[in-house]
């Protein structure tokens, strides 16, 4: 700690009003020591940090930090505000600010020294000598640990006291002192016979020698501060309510894992963190409070106490936390079922789409190259001709085959996934592998995801004895819940669910005319709703499915081309708008246009997100209309598209190309007249009376800076 704090980062008359003036204060201080190379690229990233999670801490306490490639070497700065600083905390101003900077690549010893003074913060005798103190040489001793607190504010007293004030002072530590021991001495009192009435609570501990024990993981997203803040106020809270705790810190120095014996002997767990905690299925099975970093800094009595009535009440978690999947699959405790449902299908979808987006690819390219009758093909492995492009198009045919053979099972084992985390995995593979089997298609996997993940959380609110919990996830879980998911499929729900899959088969097989493009339009509109959002998603699965076999039907290949041309409109639009009439939308949205040319052209329909967040009510109904025309027409023009995704890319690929891009212009001239028109009829954009004279400015500001090295 020695080189991490001087004097010279010691100010104790900060006179900084914001938290971004105190930080760029305390950084001028690094700078000048050499311990800082940019001062704002740094502050940036103390901004960033900020951002994240403000730094305010109750008691007084603000400690922005953060790792920066700016940073030469771990430092502190320290600032002692006379007014208070507002860092967020409830319980209002800072008075005490650390700038902790600690370099990108900073290693263990030095970030071991950072997370020692984030604990040292928890010490009420360090702040109160931190606000004692007179000189900044003192200060920095102090947060050096080359003096105590106490003997701190002894230097304090005898350079700037009078003799008065040194006696009161004397006076008032040693009323401290007989107040501090007032509570020791009744509690020696009450272990000798005391006749003080002894709580329940008490008493149910006197009758049992084995403390309450808690297991806890701190962690936040510098992993600097906060973590060892919590982890040492929950070991505070800890000794004083008579129970065990021990804490795991996943801070930036990475983390040394708990002893599993002392996880099975714990009686609840503690999470208080901001990032996901790592191998978390570790504490399956155990009363568990789940909070944020900063509960376990501020509340740490509470979230002892709610973990015991936890255990007292017999509640467990069933695995590893939502951190841990790609999506939160429990969810807020406000969600409806619906959200969780969707969040479960959409952990499944995102998984299968790079399947989908690859074995699709394949097979396109196959036939491209090796022309409509590669599926009939013998296996390469039987023969293959290098010179002959016909062996090259069923390779890569049969590599697709492939690749779509895992689409059922993906989708099914990640729904189980974003159920019940990775004991949902075994069942929900078996159940997708048996949706394949018995031709149940997509449907099936959505249905064995589904069970298997029910089944799974089912299996593990089951009381199991602690002996059998190291077994549980590798083999009782996977053995039980995959017999179940597979009988059911087999023989209960299979059949069922076969039997609609045809007919929705069948259906779309059937689709002509006036039906078609109906079809097509509706695709169109849900394309273009929420641009990516839930009901994009849908009608984009949809059309996945269709074409994830190995010979897809006409009806699915055309429905995939709708989608995706649909899909292209709405950013396309947007860019045109931009370019034709940009004086109807602020320079920002301008800029925005320029990227949503290659977004829309790629197919990534986000690309009009901000367009539609600034002004909703007119570019959502206009995107609608434009993917409604372009999704009908590419039906009525038999437009077809064996690949899931590529845009403009993929062209080569599509039955009726030159059709299907005169389809993809017509919805894209239709939104852009609606949105121009829309946006004419009101007042234009704040800030942007008149292109001209944005243009002008633009070119002003342009004109008198300097070129920047980049």
């Amino acid at each position: 700690m020695s080189e991490m704090i001087t004097a010279d980062l010691v100010d104790l008359d900060l006179s900084a009003e914001s938290k971004e003036a105190a930080a760029r204060a305390l950084a001028e201080r690094m700078v000048a020591k050499g311990r800082v190379t940019a001062l704002d690229g740094f502050l940036a990233d103390v901004a960033a940090r900020e951002a994240q999670m403000p730094t305010g801490l109750d008691g007084g306490i603000g400690i922005p930090h953060c790792r920066s490639e700016h940073v030469t070497e771990p430092t502190l700065a320290f600032g002692r505000s006379a007014a208070g600083i507002d860092f967020g905390a409830a319980d209002g101003p800072a008075d005490l600010i650390f700038l902790i900077a600690a370099p990108a690549g900073a290693d263990d010893a030095h970030l071991t020294i950072l997370s020692s003074l984030a604990r040292q913060l928890m010490n009420a005798e360090f702040t109160d000598a931190l606000r004692g103190v007179s000189d900044a040489e003192t200060a920095a001793a102090l947060v050096r640990g080359d003096v105590t607190p106490a003997e701190a504010l002894e230097g304090a007293g005898a350079d700037g006291a009078s003799p008065e004030d040194a006696s009161a002072t004397d006076a008032s530590a040693a009323e401290a002192t007989d107040t501090a021991t007032a509570p020791a001495a009744a509690s020696v009192g009450a272990g000798a016979g005391s006749t003080t009435p002894t709580p329940p609570e008490a008493e149910a501990e006197a009758t049992d020698a084995r403390p309450f024990r808690i297991v806890a993981v701190t962690s936040c997203p510098t992993g600097i501060a906060h973590t060892y803040m919590a982890a040492e106020s929950l070991e505070n809270a800890g000794r004083e309510a008579g129970v065990e705790v021990t804490v795991e810190t996943q801070g930036s120095a990475g983390f040394t894992r708990l002893d599993p014996a002392v996880i099975a002997a714990a009686d609840g767990v503690v999470f208080a963190h901001d990032v996901p905690v790592r191998e978390k299925d570790r504490f399956a099975g155990k009363p568990t409070v789940d909070v944020g970093v900063k509960a376990g800094i501020n509340r740490p009595a509470e979230l002892i106490s709610e973990v015991r009535a936890k255990a007292e009440r017999g509640e467990k978690t069933a695995s590893a936390g939502a951190a841990t999947t790609p999506v939160d699959r429990a969810g807020d405790s406000t969600e409806g079922y619906g959200t969780k449902l969707r969040k479960w299908l959409m952990s499944g979808v995102s998984y299968m789409v790079p399947f989908v987006a690859a074995g699709g690819l394949l097979i396109a390219l196959g036939f491209a190259i090796g022309g409509w009758t590669v599926n009939k093909a013998p296996s390469v492995m039987d023969h293959f001709v290098w010179t002959q492009s016909d062996s090259w198009g069923a390779l890569l045919f049969q590599i697709g085959g492939m690749a779509f053979n895992f689409l059922v099972p993906v989708l099914a084992g990640y729904i189980a996934y974003g159920m019940a985390d990775r004991p949902g995995l075994v069942p929900g593979f078996v159940g997708g592998a048996i949706s394949l089997s018995i031709n149940a298609g997509f449907l099936g996997g959505l249905a064995a995801g589904l069970i298997a993940g029910g089944v799974v959380l089912a299996i593990q609110r089951v009381n199991i004895p602690a002996a059998l919990r190291g077994i549980m996830p590798v083999v009782v879980i996977p053995l039980i819940s995959s017999a179940v998911v597979g009988f059911l499929m087999f023989v209960v729900i299979g059949k069922p669910i076969a039997a609609a899959q045809k007919g929705m088969t069948d259906w779309l097989n059937g689709l002509t005319g006036t039906n078609a493009v109906l079809l097509g339009a509706l695709l169109g509109l849900m394309m273009c709703f929420d641009l990516g959002g839930p009901v994009n998603k849908v009608a984009y699965t949809f059309a996945t499915a269709g074409i994830a076999v190995a010979s897809p039907s006409d009806s699915a290949m055309k429905i995939m081309a709708a989608v995706m041309a649909a899909g292209m409109v709405p950013p396309l639009a947007m860019a045109l708008a931009t370019t034709v009439r940009g004086k109807l939308f602020t320079p920002a949205e301008r800029e925005n246009g320029k990227a949503a040319w290659v977004l829309g052209a790629s197919f990534i329909s986000e690309g009009a997100i901000p367009f539609a967040a600034a002004d909703p009510l007119r570019v959502i109904p206009s995107a609608m209309v434009g993917g409604a025309v372009t999704g009908s027409l590419s039906m009525m023009f038999d437009a077809t598209l064996r690949a899931p995704h590529g845009g403009i890319f993929v062209v080569p690929l599509i039955g009726n190309p030159f059709l299907y891009l005169i389809a993809i212009a017509a919805g894209v001239c239709v939104s852009t007249a609606l949105v121009v028109v829309l946006k004419g009829m009101r007042k234009p954009a704040q800030g942007t009376p008149a292109a001209g004279a944005a243009d002008g400015a633009a070119a002003g500001e342009k004109g008198s800076k300097q070129p920047v090295a980049a």
